[in-house]
């Protein structure tokens, strides 16, 4: 990802994060799956080690993994979405920081949740994201990666009345597990489902269980 379509993406999100919190940080009180599939997750990870909230916006992922027992950080690039984080959830860590290139050390978590924060990196990029995604996982752990199926790309120079400048990658899952594969996870599962009329942006959600293998082959 260049440098100006990064400043693009943090100043874009700083910008809306105020109505990111009105709207986002409660909605998964009306996604059943979302919390059934974060459950799953927090039980494959709970006693292993601690995870991170990668793109954690204003940390609603992280807050529902912190109260079913995971250890958990956040990541995220906006500056504006960390400190709003850190207000609405004290009692876990947040900082910024940038998927692409992230200052964790290798193997530092047993697990990612990755919800929505892929859905900005372009393919020619997926590749190198997720690699340095599986540097910072341990052998063995698990990542969690939700994205919109399709194969659209939506450019807004507007949301929610604010100017901004920011570009959504929708994927079919059959690409994503290859882009997976290429980085070197392995696919546990998965999941597809509809939308959540009137709770969510239209269109259709998949959701990847994906390990670093425990073997460095």
């Amino acid at each position: 990802m260049d440098v100006h379509k990064h400043m693009d993406y943090q100043t874009s999100y700083d910008q809306v994060a105020d109505e990111y919190v009105r709207r986002i940080f409660g909605e998964l009180q009306h996604k059943p799956l979302d919390r059934q599939l974060l459950d799953r997750f927090a039980a494959s990870v709970r006693e292993v080690g601690p995870a991170c909230d990668m793109g954690c916006g204003p940390g609603h992922v992280a807050r529902y993994l912190h109260e079913h027992g995971v250890q958990v950080c956040g990541v995220d690039l906006s500056p504006a979405m960390v400190e709003r984080a850190r207000r609405l959830t004290p009692g876990v860590e947040f900082r910024q920081g940038d998927m692409m290139a992230l200052e964790a050390p290798d193997g530092a978590w047993a697990g990612i949740a990755a919800f929505y924060s892929i859905i900005h990196i372009s393919r020619d990029d997926m590749a190198r994201a997720l690699r340095e995604l599986r540097r910072v996982l341990r052998p063995g752990g698990l990542l969690l990666l939700t994205f919109h199926i399709g194969e659209d790309t939506i450019h807004l120079d507007e949301w929610w009345s604010q100017k901004v400048s920011v570009d959504f990658f929708f994927f079919r899952s059959d690409e994503m597990a290859g882009y997976l594969g290429a980085a070197g996870f392995e696919i546990e599962e998965i999941i597809e489902r509809e939308p959540y009329p009137e709770v969510e942006h239209p269109s259709r959600r998949s959701y990847v269980f994906a390990r670093r293998p425990k073997t460095n082959t």
